[in-house]
């Protein structure tokens, strides 16, 4: 389905939005208002642009959020969570491990030395970050279920 460049603008509106106010709720429906698309609609023509469904992209952005905060500031995980729009610190920790890898104050610590090494390494901050980054195209239940396999064939 090839999708034209109004649409593309319309989705570009929402996930700009999402961008500025990550740490606001986004349900599909006010996405879909502010894209001037229907839900359904909205929904399927997000995932086939930018190859991610709306919820998932909001997470990794919250989360790409929250490692920032983690390195530059120090903040408790707590106020962190917060800031970034969980109301739930025990959703975020468990979304937050999911998609890093690590808990909150482990990543805090890494990131934190990686930025020591980072200000007199040769290659860019924003490559090796980018190289970092996870891959949000694979479902949760999918990586712990590979992860699953693999320890039992290990075993």
């Amino acid at each position: 389905m090839n999708q034209g460049p109004e649409l593309l603008r319309r989705l570009l509106r929402a996930k700009d939005r999402m961008d500025r106010a990550s740490h606001e709720e986004w349900p599909v429906a006010r996405l879909a208002e502010v894209s001037a698309v229907s839900p359904a609609h909205f929904a399927r023509s997000f995932k086939q642009a930018f190859g991610l469904p709306p919820h998932r992209y909001l997470l990794s952005r919250r989360i790409e959020r929250a490692v920032a905060m983690l390195r530059d500031t120090d903040l408790p995980v707590t106020e962190i969570a917060v800031q970034t729009g969980w109301s739930s610190l025990g959703t975020f920790g468990r979304i937050f491990r999911d998609i890093t890898g690590d808990s909150p104050g482990n990543v805090r610590e890494r990131e934190r030395e990686r930025a020591g090494q980072a200000a007199s390494a040769s290659v860019p901050e924003c490559h090796a970050r980018a190289a970092q980054r996870p891959d949000l195209k694979i479902a949760v239940l999918e990586k712990r279920r590979r992860e699953a396999v693999a320890s039992e064939h290990s075993a």
